[in-house]
């Protein structure tokens, strides 16, 4: 397709691994970048809980996703590219995968699996560029960005799953503005649905028949940094994030669900930086050692994180957090 970037910008593509940064931007400025030869990189970590529409579509849609990828290969000049791959999802896949890898290679183009341990700062973009070369996987100081000095110091793309299917679908003319949807939880269905984007929360639930006949509240975008909201405000709010949907009984404890996402925080931080090594450990035992939850103490720790962490994982905890006390439990957090 002689004008792909057009196209994908006049279908509004943006990345789905959580930024939503413009996909044809992305792009353009890969191509301007000085340095050969270029590379592109699926983005296939998928670490955080609730989130797992990546391996729905490299387990229904292979073919696209590896279209979508040759497409950016062929707009870039480059024959490399390399999947980030959580290695969970490389067992279940490896026959698919591997098959469309030996097509690919008889027509010249070269696909790389690197198989992540899953975790979420594996999806941050410079700590899977690390990973990828062999170091242990944490993010690098930016800039440069990936886009300028990626992979062996190369300029590289970087998009997530979905990106490079719906890229593949405005290639071949199919293209539907949906997006993928993962529900878990306290759900009638759980599972990946292909939606239409810019529906509200109330109506993805609606769609999916999976309006619970409790008292319940959602954490969306990602069940560890999504953002928490009751009932009352699903009609106004649209998806965020990386796309997922949990539900939960407004009967969970909180202590429960504190200790779920500060688990999650302590084992996923790489450690690199203070803030956040030290953080996420004091957060999982404050709420350990205390029947009643210091929430000053919790808000004090996350701030500090907030401000000074030195990548989005640290930075990212006090979403969560501090909306659940707001929208669930109408608590101040200042």
């Amino acid at each position: 397709m002689k004008n792909l970037i057009a196209e994908i910008k006049k279908a509004g593509i943006v990345g789905r691994g959580g930024a939503e940064f413009p996909t044809a931007m992305k792009w353009e400025m890969v191509k301007k970048a000085k340095g050969k030869p270029k590379v592109v990189v699926c983005n296939a970590s998928e670490g955080e809980l609730g989130i797992f529409k990546d391996f729905h579509i490299l387990d229904k849609f292979p073919e696209k996703v590896f279209e979508g990828m040759r497409l950016a290969m062929d707009y870039l000049g480059t024959k490399e590219a390399y999947f980030n791959l959580n290695a969970n999802y490389y067992k279940k896949l490896k026959r698919k995968l591997d098959a469309l890898i030996l097509k690919w290679k008889k027509k010249g183009y070269r696909f790389h699996i690197y198989q992540e341990h899953p975790s979420y700062i594996g999806g941050e973009e410079t700590a899977l560029l690390e990973g990828i070369e062999g170091h242990r996987v944490q993010p690098r100081l930016k800039p440069p960005y990936p886009g300028e000095k990626g992979l062996f110091g190369q300029p590289t793309l970087i998009n997530n799953v979905e990106t490079f299917y719906d890229v593949a679908d405005v290639a071949d003319g199919t293209f539907e503005k949906k997006r993928f949807f993962s529900f878990s939880g306290h759900v009638k269905h759980a599972g990946v649905f292909h939606l239409p984007i810019g529906i509200s929360l109330f109506q993805a639930m609606q769609q999916t028949d999976n309006i619970p006949d409790f008292d319940y509240f959602v954490q969306v975008g990602g069940s560890a940094s999504g953002v928490v909201l009751n009932k009352g405000q699903l009609k106004t709010n649209k998806m965020t994030g990386a796309g997922s949907i949990e539900v939960y009984p407004v009967t969970l404890k909180p202590r429960d669900l504190l200790l779920k996402w500060f688990k999650f925080y302590r084992d996923e931080s790489c450690g690199k930086c203070t803030p956040c090594r030290e953080g996420t450990f004091h957060l999982y035992e404050l709420v350990k050692k205390h029947d009643r939850i210091p929430w000053g103490e919790i808000l004090a720790i996350v701030e500090t994180m907030e401000k000074t962490s030195f990548c989005g994982l640290g930075k990212s905890i006090g979403l969560p957090v501090k909306s659940y006390m707001q929208n669930i439990l109408n608590l101040k957090t200042k």
